[in-house]
C-alpha cells in the first residue's frame, strides 16, 4: 500500500480528478437542479450553433497547447546533449494534470457536440446531469491546464 502513495504524480492525478469532481458536484447538488435545459436561447432553433464552434475553437487552442507542452517537454528530453535522460519526478504531477487536462477537453467538446445533436433531435434529451457534466468538463479542463502550467513554472523555477 505504502508505494501506492509513493508513486510520482499521485498529486497531480488527484488534483486533476478533484477539479472535475467538485465542480460536478457543486453545479449538480445546488446549482442545476431542474430535469431538462434548453441549449438554444430561449428555446429558439439554432441559436447554439455559433456559441457550439466558439467552445470548440477555444478548446481545440487550449488542447493544442497541452498537448504541446506534454510532447515539448517530454520529447526534449529524449533528444538531450549526451543522450535521453528521464526528466525529474518533480514533473511528474503538472504533467500528469495537462494530460488530463487533454483528456477532459477532448471528453468535452465529444460530449458537448453529441449533447447538441441529441438535442436538435429531442429537446427533453438535454438534462440537468449532462448540462453539469458537460460545465464541469470544461471548469476541469481549463483548471487543469491552468494549474498544471502554473505546477510546472514553479518547479522549472525553483532554486536548488
Amino acid at each position: 500500500m505504502s508505494k501506492l502513495f509513493e508513486f510520482p504524480g499521485l498529486a497531480g492525478i488527484i488534483t486533476g480528478a478533484c477539479l472535475f469532481v467538485l465542480p460536478l458536484s457543486v453545479l449538480r447538488l445546488f446549482i442545476l437542479k431542474a430535469d431538462f435545459y434548453d441549449m438554444d436561447a430561449k428555446g429558439k432553433a439554432g441559436t447554439f450553433d455559433p456559441r457550439l464552434a466558439n467552445y470548440l475553437d477555444i478548446a481545440k487552442f487550449v488542447l493544442g497547447l497541452a498537448s504541446g507542452s506534454v510532447v515539448l517537454l517530454v520529447g526534449s528530453t529524449t533528444f538531450h546533449e549526451g543522450g535521453p535522460h528521464l526528466l525529474p519526478t518533480s514533473y511528474a504531477s503538472p504533467l500528469y494534470l495537462l494530460v488530463i487536462s487533454v483528456i477532459c477537453g477532448i471528453f468535452f467538446m465529444m460530449l458537448e457536440t453529441l449533447d447538441y445533436e441529441a438535442y436538435q433531435h429531442n429537446p427533453k434529451s438535454y438534462t440537468g446531469f449532462k448540462y453539469s457534466r458537460n460545465i464541469a468538463l470544461g471548469i476541469g479542463f481549463l483548471l487543469c491546464f491552468l494549474s498544471g502550467y502554473a505546477w510546472l513554472t514553479v518547479i522549472a523555477t525553483a532554486h536548488p
